[in-house]
Order: structure tokens, then sequence, then C-alpha cells
């Protein structure tokens, strides 16, 4: 239930983000979504590729600092109050969000959004038992392909 996230450390300044697109891009490493969140002297980018141990080997061999953690890709409804939804089950399951983005592909008439939360296992147990679609990686990477 739970996919691996690609996170990078980037300095900020000109040409950084390009660089490691690139070394990604020419090494055959799709990029499916991502997140940028950044600070006065550095920057957060949060990645998901299907070829994680791949791209994580190649940034590391090119000094970038990065790291592989889990989040949880769930279906929403694509309709005002959808996460609302998602964040009253997790609050009423004593789970915290502490991060999160929108994948940029719709499952039907779903969004989905990955979530990092500080109980990954207790999350998924909640969200299944409120009927929600947790989606496996696997499914992730054919529907991106697709």
């Amino acid at each position: 239930m739970k996919l691996k996230q690609l996170s990078v450390f980037l300095e900020n300044k000109p040409g950084r983000l390009r660089e490691l697109c690139a070394l990604l891009a020419e090494n055959g490493v799709n990029i499916i979504t991502l997140s940028l969140a950044d600070t006065e002297q550095f920057g957060i980018l949060r990645l998901i590729v299907k070829d994680y141990d791949k791209a994580k080997a190649l940034l590391e061999e090119k000094g970038f600092v990065a790291k592989l953690s889990d989040v949880i890709a769930v279906e929403v409804k694509d309709e005002p109050g959808g996460l609302s939804e998602i964040l009253k089950i997790e609050e009423a399951s004593g789970i915290s969000v502490e991060y999160m983005y929108a994948f940029t592909i719709k499952s039907g008439e779903n969004a989905v959004l990955l979530f990092c939360f500080d109980e990954m296992d207790k999350a998924v147990t909640a969200l299944q038992s409120a009927g929600l679609n947790v989606l496996e990686s696997v499914e992730l990477y054919q529907r991106a392909e697709g």
C-alpha cells in the first residue's frame, strides 16, 4: 500500500534543479510526480519515480543528498470537501499529516493525493476501513505510463 518517495536536498542556486532533472532524463528515469518546497538556502524536492533505487544511486554519485521514504496514494473525491473527509478520518484515528501533495493523474472521477502521515500503517488501515482506495505503487506506475 505504501510507495517509495525520493527526497532530495537542493541548494537554492540557478541550474541545480535542471541538473538533477537532466541527470535522471539522461539515464532513462521518468519523474511521475514531484513537489518542491524551499527555504532561503535549500529546497526539498520530493519525487515519485518507478526506478527509485537507480535514481537515488545516480543522484548520490553526483553529490546530491537523497533519501527514500514512504508515502500513501489515496483516491479522493474531486469535489468540495473531498480532502476534508480524508483529514477527518485521520484526525479521528489520532494521526497527523506531515505533508502532502497532489498526484498528476486522476483516477476516474477522483483525484489522487500523496500523504506522509506520522503513522503510515495505521493511516492505511483507517483509510481502507472508511472505504477509501489506497493505491498500490504498481497501479500508479501503470496509470502514469498510460
